[in-house]
C-alpha cells in the first residue's frame, strides 16, 4: 500500500492554511514530511513547534542534529 502526500490543491482548508504559513516562515513550500502528516492535521499542527524547538538554535550545532536524525532513520530501517 502506497500512501501519497496530501498537496497542497488537494488539501483541506485547515492544512492550506498551515502550508501557507509554512511557506511564508520558510520561503518554500512545504516539505513531503509535512505533506505526509498533512493526513492528519491534528498531528502536523502538534508536530510544528516540537519540530521547530529541536531545529532551532541550542546546545548542539544542526550537523550533529542532522546526524542523529540520519543514524535513527537507519536504525529504524527508513530508507528515505
Amino acid at each position: 500500500m502506497r500512501i501519497e502526500p496530501v498537496e497542497k490543491e488537494q488539501a483541506p482548508e485547515a492544512v492550506r492554511r498551515i502550508y501557507d504559513a509554512l511557506e511564508k516562515q520558510r520561503g518554500r513550500p512545504p516539505g513531503n514530511l509535512h505533506k505526509m502528516l498533512a493526513h492528519k492535521p491534528d498531528v502536523l499542527r502538534t508536530f510544528l513547534p516540537f519540530y521547530g524547538a529541536i531545529w532551532t538554535s541550542g546546545a548542539l550545532p544542526d550537523r550533529l542534529k542532522e546526524l542523529a536524525y540520519l543514524r535513527a532513520s537507519i536504525l529504524n530501517g527508513c530508507a528515505y
